[in-house]
């Protein structure tokens, strides 16, 4: 199997290409042009280098990705390449050009492809919740992108898949996100000053997230599905760091309600676990106080402290 890979040198693409390389397949990441020193390929992609293929594109830019995705030849494609996930502060110019016009690049270039040489026979395309409230510049060119997915799904017949993403953590998941700043302060014996952390979500381990994809790879799903990753519960903000804080044992403590709350940010957030599992017999494995152990315990190994 010849899967390419965009956005593979981000969060969740850094637990998914090493369990795909496990898997047997063959794999190309997409990098931006300037990438070409493999130094520059971030833990544990570094290390699994000689495993990899790469090519280069900026997916804004059509021409080089329709070259790179022509040079890759694809089976299937896992689209993970996205700007703004975490910035409020995101220019909806950017988000435009990054994640609408870069991801129609990306169907077109499949696309051409699967006529010419009848390869890319899936897309599966990363989703987020946030897509279903419009609750940010991000969740609006995300939710803008999927529309034109659906379009060319359903009027080509042409097998794209969204996989939803609910709220995801673990290892090498950027600092300043929840757990990874929550941690940090733990560690350091820090108070945590946070929002009232009743906000509600589904909190997945991003190795589990890496395996209901690739389990999506074998199943095919009707264009233009989504499947939902989550284990479709909910946790609230102010419990998860208050785990954080007791698994760490280091002293310092969350302090509850020293931030506001994020205006229209979104009470609950939970994935619809029984349909995914209908769909992909899949459910994940990790549960949340393993997770965050396992996170923790990667951030003392890798002197993140």
């Amino acid at each position: 199997m010849q899967v390419l890979v965009t956005g593979g040198t981000g969060f969740i693409g850094r637990h998914l290409v090493p369990q795909l390389v496990e898997s047997g397949a063959t794999v190309t990441l997409m990098l931006l042009p300037g990438m070409e020193d493999s130094s520059k390929l971030p833990s544990p992609l570094a290390s699994l280098r000689s495993q990899l293929e790469v090519v280069y594109a900026d997916l804004r830019n059509y021409n080089l990705t329709v070259r790179a995705v022509r040079d890759a030849a694809p089976d299937c494609v896992f689209h993970l390449a996205a700007v703004g996930v975490a910035d409020p502060f995101l220019s909806p110019y950017l988000a435009v050009r990054h994640n609408l016009i870069g991801t129609i690049n990306l169907l077109r270039a499949c696309f051409e492809s699967s006529i010419v040489d009848s390869k890319c026979e899936q897309v599966i395309i990363a989703r987020t919740p946030g897509e279903l409230s419009f609750q940010n510049v991000y969740a609006a060119s995300k939710a803008a992108a999927w529309i034109f997915c659906q379009m060319y799904a359903q009027t080509n017949g042409w097998p794209i898949v969204g996989g939803m993403i609910y709220q995801a953590y673990g290892p090498w998941q950027a600092s300043h996100t929840l757990i990874q700043a929550a941690i940090k302060a733990a560690l350091d014996g820090d108070d945590f000053p946070m929002t009232s952390g009743q906000q509600k979500r589904d909190w997945i381990y991003a190795r589990d997230v890496a395996s209901g994809f690739i389990l999506a790879m074998a199943v095919d799903l009707p264009p233009g599905e989504t499947f939902e990753l989550g284990h479709g519960k909910v946790t609230s903000v102010e419990k998860v760091v208050k785990m954080v804080y007791e698994l760490v044992g280091l002293g310092g403590k969350p302090i509850i309600g020293a931030l506001p709350d994020r205006p229209g940010e979104i009470p609950i957030q939970v994935a619809n676990s029984e349909r995914t599992f209908t769909l992909l017999r899949w459910n994940p494995s990790i549960e949340l106080e393993v997770g965050l152990q396992l996170t923790i315990q990667h951030a003392i190994d890798h002197n993140q402290v």
